[in-house]
């Protein structure tokens, strides 16, 4: 993870998204008091998205399920 000072991230802050943007690497933003941190918009709603499926009961059980069935034993067919 990149490291900035605030004065860093302020100079050409343009350049700073775009980095966020293109890396997927946040850079974290160094204050006196505190830090924060930046990431790119695509990467907030993956992990927005995450967190909400994590919460949802037995989610978690039925993507390993998944991701644990053979792609052989697989409906071809969607009965929807």
């Amino acid at each position: 993870m990149t490291i900035k000072t605030i004065q860093q991230a302020e100079s050409n802050f343009n350049q700073r998204i775009e980095e966020v943007t293109i890396s997927h690497q946040p850079i974290t933003i160094t204050g006196e008091k505190n830090n924060a941190v930046l990431i790119s918009q695509e990467d907030w709603l993956a992990i927005h998205e995450t967190l909400y499926l994590s919460s949802i009961s037995g989610m978690k059980k039925s993507i390993q399920e998944g991701l644990n069935t053979p792609r052989k034993d697989c409906d071809e067919e969607l009965d929807w």
